[in-house]
């Protein structure tokens, strides 16, 4: 038996991943929260730390060992949240992580806040989809109507409207013309009709 069928040497080279796209901006967008829940833990500690420095004017940081990571999103949340993450289109990935990032540096939010932050970064995306497929939509629907109704653009450009000459006539017209023009005040110029 030789020694390289033990360690799977002549098998080819698997393929690197096999996952969808919808799977692959959930992967990543909760890879960023986990991340950012680690980083908002560490400050979190580190600003402990400094408020204990300063009650009680001495720093015994360095005795003390913290777990890797203490707080953890509860399976529900979490499973609303990858729910949410599928809604999100993989062009859309980056930019809930812009604005997720946005949301954590401006807050600067406790550990149990980072998930209504991601939260709402979700929300906003999602919203902004809805928005741009609505418009989609009904620019389609326009497109459709126009080329529908193009046979009636036409048709209507053919008649022409012209304010001034006019075969139709009006009983106002009838009434100017049996009245005689008043005599308008001497600073104003007088009109009148070339018959």
């Amino acid at each position: 038996m030789s020694l390289a069928s033990w360690f799977r040497w002549n098998e080819p080279p698997s393929r690197i991943s096999q996952k969808s796209p919808t799977e692959m901006v959930v992967e990543t967008l909760m890879m960023e929260l986990s991340w950012q829940t680690k980083q908002a833990e560490k400050q979190q500690r580190e600003r402990e730390n400094e408020y204990r420095k300063i009650k009680t004017g001495v720093d015994y940081g360095w005795l003390v060992s913290y777990p890797k990571q203490s707080y953890d999103i509860s399976p529900g949340e979490r499973l609303q949240l990858e729910d949410m993450c599928t809604k999100i289109h993989p062009s859309y990935c980056g930019a809930v992580i812009l604005r997720f990032r946005q949301l954590i540096a401006e807050y600067e939010p406790e550990v149990q806040e980072v998930s209504r932050l991601f939260r709402s970064a979700l929300q906003e995306a999602a919203e902004k989809i809805k928005e741009e497929e609505e418009a989609k939509k009904l620019a389609r629907q326009w497109n459709t109507k126009n080329k529908t109704s193009l046979s009636l653009t036409t048709f209507k450009s053919r008649s022409r409207i012209s304010p001034f000459i006019s075969d139709i006539k009006t009983i106002s017209e009838d009434v100017e013309r049996g009245t005689q023009p008043t005599r308008r005040v001497w600073s104003m110029p007088e009109f009148r009709n070339a018959k």
